[in-house]
């Protein structure tokens, strides 16, 4: 059965260099010998070359173009593909792709060239939507986890798990059907063993969705502390730009400002809010309780405390929010006379915290650094930007060893398949029938499936696809 030849621009719309066109499907050749006229026809070329020509819609030549000839199923689709590289701009790109779709090709669905990858065992599941994180990553680690998913670490990790899953549920199987050859004597103990290894693996996949969130989209950071503290002199300093408005009024700043900056190849996503402090004002209140909820949701917090005026109630109520997240205070405007030192500030915390822990039992308090700094004359913004890599990136990462999960989905098949998991092993210290181990090995088989792709329908498969840029 013949699929139909699909054609999109893979290239962005805007004027550029060199725009391109795709065309792949089973009569992808038939197609491009109708609109290209060149030396030779495209079909008669060989594989994997590249051949000089002219565009023509009908009687009309519309570019000068060099085309790639690709023979399935060694390309990217698995399919015969066609990539016509034009000049790149938006009307002549729209003009050839026109001529393509007169002759013979579809539009292709967003996601379509990768989908028919996919479909055609060019990739799995986790390579494919590997694609897309590559288009889209905005830092180094992004795209060197995105690399090293699309080049099958994941794949490789899931496989090995899953084999090693399949072999117990295998064993079990044939011993149930023939116990008089195959004996479970004892091989519960062994079983155990290995799910305890299976399940720490899978384990250890899931803590680093966390890490290859913050990779991915950035490490959520919120400026927070008293009015006139600089956290918006911070922000310019950070940014590089006066982003935020600074005065010497308290309370400039009454809602949140956003910006994004890159630092040591991590994106931070920064947050300044409003100064937090008692107050009568309507307006400013519901800054304030802004400021208080994106604290509760940041990855990070930055304390601005202003060294040049006395610790009091409102710098109690700011700090007490430091003990639930990643938290770096800065000690600011240290170019003024200093009113409070390091020293008072680690005080503050430990009194904060024993008040605290004697109502909750909280245990141990967090090490939260406290560095010294003057937003004014950009002094040690060095150190605080070295300290959040201290924070978040421990040591140098080998994405060659590391695999880091970057997807919900995929972060949500590996909770059922340790979840199923967990079941073998309370099936096994419960002494169950060696039946339930089966059940439960094979539902973390499927999880584990999922995220390769070899155990989704089709209506989820459409749905990731679609997520997809046209032409890709």
């Amino acid at each position: 059965m013949k699929k139909e030849t699909i054609a999109a621009i893979s290239t962005g719309m805007s004027n550029s260099g060199i725009g391109i066109v795709r065309i792949s499907g089973d009569e992808a050749f038939e197609v491009a010998d109708r609109v290209y006229r060149g030396k030779h026809k495209l079909s008669q070329c060989g594989t994997h070359t590249i051949q000089y020509g002219y565009i023509w819609d009908n009687k009309e030549v519309i570019d000068q173009v060099l085309v790639m000839v690709m023979k399935a199923p060694h390309t990217f689709t698995g399919e015969d593909t066609i990539e016509i590289d034009c000049h790149g701009g938006t009307f002549v790109v729209r003009r050839v792709l026109e001529a393509v779709l007169k002759n013979g090709a579809r539009p292709a669905e967003p996601g379509e060239f990768t989908k028919r990858a996919f479909l055609n065992g060019k990739m799995d599941l986790s390579q494919a939507e590997a694609v897309i994180d590559v288009i889209t990553s905005q830092n180094d680690y992004a795209l060197k986890s995105s690399i090293s998913q699309l080049k099958g670490s994941l794949k490789n990790r899931i496989n090995d798990i899953r084999k090693r899953i399949i072999y117990h549920t295998a064993y079990i199987e044939s011993a149930l059907d023939d116990p008089e050859h195959i004996s479970l004597e004892g091989y519960a103990d062994q079983l155990r063993k290995d799910a305890l290894s299976i399940t720490d693996e899978i384990g250890h996949l899931i803590d680093s969705a966390d890490d290859g969130r913050i990779m991915k989209e950035g490490i959520q950071t919120v400026i927070i502390g008293k009015p006139n503290a600089g956290k918006s002199s911070l922000l310019n300093v950070l940014t590089g730009y006066d982003r935020a408005i600074v005065t010497d009024i308290e309370g400039t700043t009454r809602d949140v400002l956003e910006e994004q900056i890159s630092l040591h190849g991590l994106n931070l996503n920064i947050i300044d809010t409003a100064g937090i402090r008692e107050t009568d004002d309507i307006i400013e209140r519901m800054g304030v309780d802004k400021a208080e909820q994106y604290a509760e949701n940041a990855d990070l917090l930055i304390c601005v405390v202003d060294a040049s005026r006395q610790l009091d109630e409102n710098d109690d109520r700011i700090l007490q929010f430091t003990f639930h997240k990643k938290s770096i205070i800065l000690l600011n405007k240290t170019d003024l006379e200093m009113a409070v030192n390091v020293e008072e500030i680690v005080n503050k915390l430990i009194t904060l915290w024993k008040t605290r822990e004697n109502s909750i039992n909280s245990g141990k308090m967090p090490e939260i650094p406290v560095i010294m700094i003057s937003a004014k004359e950009e002094k040690g913004i060095r150190e605080f930007e070295d300290k959040v890599k201290e924070l978040f990136l421990h040591g140098d990462i080998s994405f060659n060893d590391e695999v880091f999960i970057t997807n919900a989905r995929q972060k949500s098949d590996l909770k059922d398949a340790m979840d199923s998991m967990k079941k073998v092993l309370k099936s096994i210290d419960d002494g169950m029938p060696e039946d339930f181990y089966s059940i439960d090995l094979m539902d973390a088989y499927e999880a584990l499936g999922r995220i390769t792709g070899e155990a989704v329908g089709e209506d989820l498969i459409n749905e990731i696809f679609s997520r997809f840029c046209m032409g890709k």
